[in-house]
């Protein structure tokens, strides 16, 4: 797949994206407050965007900012994101999160990816989410779905999404990286499942070699 290509392949995502709703962090990020997408990118892990929106809304309704968060007590975090997958460790790791930015960064969210990379609950993907769009810094979030469309595609051959992020970072141009997570997103939530893709519907088909696909409608 060569650069002409990659450049069309992203002209139609961002055509196609537009009929879904726009990822929860996503809409978090036109707030610009850092400290509300590091959080909201936190919950969203392994969890489905309408459970992450629901949960966000209830924790930031009673705590939204880093000195509020560490005076609620765990139980009462936990009951505020509650359904979010690993909801008791994710509590935990909002704490002291918010207790390392107070006591280290003034109440202010780091914006470098290995500081970043030091937090509680913090990963590759969370942290390169966080400076695109809490910093707009240069990053490249690579999640489940990028991981597993880009090897779909043929485009990489790697074995997780840390892999992902290392090989496009040499491959794929910079001019993509910013928005290839916000773009992949929602087409693997809605369309470019991981299992029984919409490929019949797919104005990518001529791109793609269905790499690991099975079953399709």
């Amino acid at each position: 797949m060569n650069n002409s290509q990659i450049r069309n392949i992203f002209s139609i995502l961002r055509i196609e994206i537009l009929i879904w709703q726009e990822p929860i962090v996503g809409r978090v990020a036109r707030e610009n407050n850092p400290y509300k997408v590091l959080i909201s990118t936190m919950l969203s892990l392994r969890t489905k965007d309408s459970t992450t929106d629901e949960a966000f809304h209830r924790l930031f309704s009673i705590a939204d900012n880093p000195g509020k968060m560490i005076k609620i007590p765990p139980d009462i975090i936990e009951k505020a994101i509650y359904p979010v997958g690993f909801y008791h460790t994710k509590a935990r790791n909002i704490i002291e999160t918010s207790r390392i930015i107070l006591d280290k960064y003034f109440g202010n969210v780091p914006d470098r990816l290995d500081t970043l990379l030091t937090l509680p609950g913090v990963g590759r993907k969370t942290a390169n989410l966080v400076l695109i769009l809490g910093f707009n810094k240069m990053g490249i979030c690579v999640d489940t779905h990028v991981h597993r469309i880009t090897n779909r595609w043929g485009y990489v051959k790697t074995k997780n999404p840390d892999e992902t992020e290392m090989v496009l970072r040499d491959k794929l141009p910079k001019k993509y990286w910013k928005e290839i997570n916000n773009l992949l997103v929602p087409y693997g939530q809605n369309l470019c499942m991981p299992l029984s893709p919409f490929c019949s519907k797919c104005r990518l088909d001529s791109f793609c070699e269905r790499t690991g696909v099975n079953k399709s409608r």
